[in-house]
């Protein structure tokens, strides 16, 4: 027997506004007088701290999209093929009316080098940057999945 649903049932909840989004991230990291730091970025609507991230980009693999947007929005400039996938975090993403979109984000970390980080760089009037420890990064970001891996960095 067949069953017909209808699309919008009373009280139906479109998939598309539940089911989280992917997007990439990277953990740009470096070792700095012995110590590891991750860099952190301030996030252009509330300035919180958080690792690069964004949309998947067409055309390229999820670490080149990764990386795309580690520099446009951190000034880095570093080799795809040295990112390698460390994890997943979720986090709701602010719209501009004010709803949320539930968000995953696959995280890809990076080594650098000094020469690796820019100071000209697309976003950089719209955003602060900060090295510091992994330990002291997980404690400035809000994301409880990401401040985990953090951790475990």
């Amino acid at each position: 027997m067949n069953q017909v649903f209808p699309q919008t049932a009373p009280g139906a909840v479109h998939a598309e506004s539940v089911l989280p989004r992917r997007q990439v991230a990277a953990l740009c990291w470096r070792k700095h007088k012995g110590r590891k730091e991750v860099l952190l970025i301030t996030s252009r609507d509330t300035g919180r701290w958080i690792v690069p991230k964004g949309w998947p980009i067409e055309g390229l693999t999820d670490a080149e999209s990764a990386l795309q947007e580690a520099w446009e929005e951190a000034g880095v400039r570093a080799d795809a093929d040295k990112a390698r996938f460390i994890g997943r975090f979720a986090y709701d993403k602010g719209l501009r009316d004010g709803r949320t979109l539930p968000v995953e984000a696959d995280l890809f970390k990076v080594r650098l080098r000094d020469d690796d980080v820019q100071n000209r760089y697309p976003e950089a009037r719209e955003r602060r940057r900060l090295w510091v420890s992994p330990r002291k990064a997980a404690k400035l970001v809000n994301e409880p999945d990401l401040q985990e891996i953090l951790r475990r960095f």
